[in-house]
């Protein structure tokens, strides 16, 4: 009788352990990998471009095999807890140090998209968000700067104590 007692006690505790062990899951690491390239550096991106200009817009490629020295891929991941993970796969192609053409997802999000999606909680933070750019009402309230305001002229500075130095060479 009293194992019976003793096992339905400790049926009673087992589920109560369960539900807390489960509350407390490891910390997984954000794993960010790649490039990000977004809608607007595309845009920048022009067949005739050298390599440089290309690697300026886009950043150093992810791949660039000397197997396939005519070909440089951007790949991006991200997977992060709480988030769906995301994969993108840019790649561009040269001839002779020219770029010839880019291939892109039609997905590719803007930079504001993509910030948006890497940080979700960013749309729910509360408080007034600062503008950064002034209206058309907020210039015109700025005072008119006087046109005969010249810059002060360059006073020449006065000269510090004369330092003697030895010669380098004897």
């Amino acid at each position: 009788m009293t194992t019976l007692l003793a096992t339905g006690c400790a049926s009673r505790i087992q589920p109560a352990a369960d539900r807390v062990a489960s509350a407390l899951t490891p910390y997984r690491v954000e794993i960010v990998q790649g490039n990000a390239v977004t809608r607007e550096q595309i845009a920048l991106v022009k067949p005739g471009m050298n390599r440089q200009q290309v690697r300026d817009i886009l950043g150093t490629a992810m791949l660039a095999s000397p197997f396939h020295a005519e070909r440089w891929d951007y790949v991006f991941t991200i997977r992060r807890p709480g988030t769906p993970e995301q994969r993108r796969h840019v790649v561009a192609h040269f001839d002779d140090d020219v770029l010839q053409r880019v291939e892109a997802p039609a997905d590719l999000p803007s930079e504001n998209e993509f910030v948006a999606s890497i940080d979700p909680a960013r749309g729910q933070r509360s408080g007034p968000r600062r503008a950064l750019e002034l209206t058309e009402a907020e210039r015109a309230a700025l005072p008119a700067v006087p046109a005969a305001a010249a810059p002060a002229p360059a006073t020449e500075a006065a000269p510090g104590p004369a330092r003697v130095y030895p010669p380098l060479e004897r």
